[in-house]
């Protein structure tokens, strides 16, 4: 085993042996690799890739952000002067930007692609991304001199192929509206699914294979959530294709691979879609991205409206057939469509897509305007006033963001997604009311509610803040759904809606506050947190607040604090239970009592 580092960034690729004759080069990054949602636990990742060496065939090729280490190891394995062939899986800049490399150290590079990955792999091999300030050393600049593409097989349907060594390879097209060009991989006789982007999590570590199924499992539902949902339905039909192979083990192309209990994950991917199909309200997400910043904000806005129930349709204008769009935009309650600005105007699919909405949408349902730009945004500018000329009403202003978003940026342009999903579920229950009898809904009448909100809660704000820098994010919430659950070690549970921004910041180890409010003083931090706040609005803004050992904040006005980690997450219903272990506490004031929270009736708060 090896591992060239890069020193500027902590990554280096290793050799794991699977199986004579193939090799996986794992990269790992112990800190995310830029400011996307897929990254927001901050574990790190790492990027699989796998090697038949007598061919030799190089399959799901990193980005490159693992250029310099993934090439050295690359080339202690593969001559130059071999014939090279590399089974793209899935394109962006990032990932050309190392195809670049490939095929000028191997000039006999040899490209397999899906049919719209070739289209991509065409579109963007000439195409210089515009520089930015900080743009780290080591990309490809406007001044890069760029190889001749060189020849791609296309493979437009499920092929095998026997390879050297007794391998039998087998690919298959897998089109997602985030990955049209998906393409996995499967060795027939070892039942090896080189899955990509399927089944992944984002975490650093060195083993092959996961531990066990609970090691991982938060990680890939984050994956999930951030990724798959808003296409839910498409990635379902993936894995009933996937489940008809004789799998022994599946390795995506980051994180950790599952040999035991890959029949588990699949049950798992049908049972989240299956919770998102159940969704009444859609909204439908139309977007098109040439450097995939426009995606990353699609992807926060998606996660964001995810959080409150309401199902989101992604659509991919430049791979979607005109009759899904067109149906999308006429059963949806809420229509969202994105685009970056290449060359002063909107993509063609963008336009297009545009007229439908303009001729079929509903002007009764909100919309919203997204997108990124080098140095202009004529784009959104076009959707905007196109969409206002229209009649159309938005649910919130178009999010213009220029380059890449950062993770204050996606924590906001996530918070005005869950807002979207509010206001349609509030317009919602607002007309299930003016059909109701009596103007009561049945659930408040129900003396089963009205009894369970008679269980007192000790009234709370919980507060966290993770991250330093730019990057530093915070966040804060009434909490009345308390309780102490374990003595040693001391431990509490806290329940915390899905549609919370701060659920963002409490995943397995992270760290936050729990100030418990004393009576008679609980008027002022209740009204401060209770208010409604803009999406990415400082929750803490002129408060004067005191830090715990760990730097997490306490409100001086409380009764006492506590600091704590999350250990554990269970999903109930519309909310997560948070076990969290304290480290660190202290009492504010001895003579004061806990302030609790009565409730009438226990279907609200």
């Amino acid at each position: 085993m090896t591992s060239p580092t890069n020193q500027a960034s902590g990554r280096r690729v290793i050799q794991l042996p699977l199986e004579p004759g193939l090799i996986c080069l794992k990269g790992l990054s112990p800190t995310r690799l830029r400011f996307e949602v897929e990254y927001g636990l901050e574990r790190g990742t790492t990027a699989n890739s796998f090697l038949f060496t007598a061919v030799p065939l190089l399959i799901h090729p990193p980005g490159a952000s693992f250029a310099e280490p993934f090439l050295a190891e690359l080339a202690s394995l593969v001559p130059a002067d071999a014939p090279l062939k590399v089974v793209v899986g899935h394109v962006n800049p990032n990932r050309v930007a190392l195809l670049h490399q490939l095929a000028s150290r191997w000039p006999k590079l040899l490209l397999l692609s899906s049919n719209p990955g070739a289209r991509l792999l065409e579109e963007l091999w000439s195409m210089q991304k515009p520089a930015k300030p900080g743009d780290s050393p080591g990309r490809e600049g406007p001044q890069a001199v760029i190889p001749p593409l060189p020849p791609i097989e296309v493979v437009k349907q499920d092929t095998s192929s026997p390879l050297a060594d007794g391998h039998l390879l087998r690919l298959i097209p897998t089109p997602t509206p985030r990955w049209p060009d998906g393409l996995m991989a499967f060795e027939e006789t070892t039942g090896l699914l080189m899955s990509g982007k399927f089944f992944a999590a984002h975490l650093c570590s060195e083993d092959f294979a996961e531990a066990n199924r609970s090691s991982t499992e938060e990680d890939r539902r984050y994956f999930y959530d951030c990724l798959m949902a808003p296409m839910a339905r498409q990635v379902e039909s993936v894995v009933e294709r996937l489940e008809e192979l004789d799998i022994r083990t599946i390795a995506p192309g980051h994180g950790p691979a599952i040999s035991e209990s890959w029949r588990s994950l699949l049950n798992d991917y049908h049972r989240w879609g299956a919770s998102q199909e159940r969704a009444r309200l859609s909204v439908a997400l139309l977007f098109a991205s040439a450097y995939g910043n426009t995606a990353a904000i699609a992807d926060a806005l998606a996660q964001g409206v995810g959080r409150t129930g309401v199902r989101v349709e992604s659509i991919n204008c430049e791979f979607t057939p005109p009759e899904q769009l067109l149906a999308a935009i006429r059963s949806c309650d809420a229509i969202l469509i994105g685009s970056p600005t290449l060359g002063g105007h909107a993509p063609t699919p963008i336009v297009s897509a545009l007229g439908t909405v303009l001729a079929e949408g509903d002007r009764s349902k909100p919309v919203g305007v997204f997108g990124s730009f080098g140095w202009s945004g004529e784009a959104l500018d076009l959707l905007e006033s196109k969409l206002r000329d229209g009649g159309f009403r938005f649910g919130f202003e178009p999010i213009k963001v220029k380059f890449s978003p950062d993770a204050a940026t996606l924590k906001a342009i996530e918070e005005t997604g869950t807002g979207l999903g509010r206001q349609l579920l509030a317009e919602q229950r607002k007309a299930q009311r003016r059909s109701a009898s009596g103007g009561l809904s049945e659930s408040r009448s129900n003396p089963a509610i009205q009894a369970l909100g008679r269980v007192v809660g000790s009234l709370c704000v919980l507060t966290t803040c993770k991250g330093e820098g730019p990057s530093r994010l915070s966040g804060a919430m009434v909490a009345s759904w308390v309780s102490q659950a374990s003595f040693s070690p001391p431990g509490f549970t806290v329940a915390v809606a899905k549609d919370r921004a701060v659920e963002a910041l409490l995943h397995i180890g992270d760290r936050f506050t729990l100030n418990v409010l004393a009576a008679g003083r609980e008027t002022g931090p209740m009204k401060q947190f209770l208010q409604p706040f803009a999406p990415g609005a400082d929750r803490f803004a002129g408060l004067e607040l005191a830090a715990t050992p760990g730097g997490q904040p306490i409100l001086p006005e409380g009764l006492a604090w506590l600091e704590a980690t999350v250990q554990q997450r269970m999903e109930c219903g519309d909310h997560w239970l948070l076990y969290a272990q304290v480290s660190h506490g202290g009492v504010l004031d001895g003579t004061a009592t806990t302030a609790v929270h009565q409730r009438r009736s226990g279907a609200n708060y």
